[in-house]
């Protein structure tokens, strides 16, 4: 089973345990990570799951899609480079140890 380390923006890491197929979202969600809002229950319309991807696992998460890319446009914390949103990124064996930063808010 895979696990994700949350980093929130006080610096404190939260580790937990992932399925594979679930979504970096539905998995804070899941683990009551405080830091991720997830209004829209994944649907890829809310831009309230954005996270920081840590740099040594961005070319592991997947690229940006167009819709997504348009969403991050409109976070309520800085869009970095690294920025995405959690319920796009898919969980898999691959992804076990990934490292999300969280930012400052979601709102």
């Amino acid at each position: 089973m895979p696990s994700i380390t949350f980093i929130h923006h006080d610096t404190r890491a939260e580790t937990v345990s992932a399925n594979d197929g679930d979504s970096a979202m539905y998995t804070a969600l899941l683990h009551g990570i405080d830091g991720i809002t997830g209004e829209c229950g994944g649907g890829a319309v809310c831009a309230t799951c954005h996270v920081y991807v840590d740099d040594n696992w961005l070319g592991k998460v997947g690229t940006v899609g167009a819709d997504e890319d348009e969403l991050l446009e409109g976070v309520a914390s800085e869009r970095l480079p690294n920025s995405r949103l959690s319920c796009q990124i898919k969980i898999t064996e691959a992804l076990d140890g990934l490292v999300l930063r969280l930012p400052e808010r979601q709102v």
